[in-house]
C-alpha cells in the first residue's frame, strides 16, 4: 500500500510579510490602515465599545479607528475623531471630524463635541528621533494629555484604550490609569509589528471621583 502523502503546512510568514497580510486585507476591506486591526483585537477581547456610544477617538488620522467604532457604535452612537492633520476619507452618518491639537483642547471644544464620552481611544503617535527614550517620553506625553481629556469628557464607568511605547515612563502611566479605573490591563494585539515598542493600555470602569 502506497503511504498516505502528508499536506505540508505553509511557513509562518516573516514579520514583513505579516505587516504586508494586514496592509492588503485593510486596503480590500476598505480601511485606510492597517492599524484597524489592532482595535478589532482590541474590541473583541475588552469589548470597550457599545451599540449607542458616544466615542472620542484621538490621534484619529487616517481614520481606520474612527470608521471602525462608529460601526460598533451604531447608527445611534457617535464617534468624534480628534487630530492635528486633515482627514481624507468620507465618514460614516454617525461620526465626525474635528481638526485640532489635542493637547489644547478645552472645554469650548469639548462642548461643540456634544458633551460627555462612553469612551476615549488614543492610537496618537508622537513624531518619532529614532532615539528611543525620547519617542517614549514624547509618547508617554501624548498619553498623559489624553489621560487628562478622559478626566473631562468621560462619564462614570466608562472605558479607554490608548497606545504607548515602553520606556522609563510606561510604570507611571501604569499607575495614573489604575487609579482613575477600577480595571485595567495591557494588551498588545497580534497586528502590532514584532519590532514595535508600542503596546495598549486598557481601563474599563472609570472613576469619577
Amino acid at each position: 500500500m502506497k503511504g498516505r502523502r502528508t499536506k505540508r503546512r505553509p511557513p509562518k510568514p516573516k514579520s514583513g510579510r505579516a505587516s504586508d497580510f494586514y496592509s492588503r486585507r485593510a486596503k480590500k476591506e476598505r480601511f485606510p490602515a492597517r492599524s484597524v486591526y489592532k482595535l478589532k483585537e482590541i474590541q473583541a477581547k475588552f469589548k470597550l465599545i457599545k451599540k449607542k456610544d458616544r466615542v472620542l477617538d484621538l490621534g484619529c488620522r487616517p481614520g481606520s479607528w474612527l470608521i471602525f467604532a462608529a460601526g460598533e457604535a451604531g447608527p445611534a452612537g457617535k464617534v468624534v475623531g480628534v487630530d492635528l492633520h486633515p482627514l481624507s476619507i468620507a465618514l460614516p452618518p454617525n461620526a465626525e471630524f474635528v481638526q485640532a491639537d489635542m493637547l489644547s483642547l478645552s472645554d469650548p471644544d469639548y462642548a461643540r463635541m456634544g458633551g460627555a464620552f462612553d469612551v476615549v481611544l488614543s492610537d496618537a503617535a508622537p513624531a518619532t528621533t529614532g532615539v528611543k527614550t525620547a519617542d517614549a517620553a514624547r509618547s508617554y506625553a501624548l498619553c498623559e494629555a489624553a489621560l487628562s481629556i478622559a478626566g473631562d469628557v468621560l462619564r462614570e464607568g466608562g472605558s479607554m484604550a490608548c497606545k504607548i511605547f515602553v520606556g522609563e515612563e510606561f510604570s507611571h502611566f501604569n499607575d495614573l490609569m489604575k487609579q482613575r479605573f477600577k480595571r485595567f490591563k495591557i494588551f498588545k494585539p497580534q497586528s502590532c509589528r514584532k519590532a514595535s515598542r508600542e503596546i495598549y493600555v486598557i481601563g474599563s470602569g472609570y472613576r469619577t471621583r
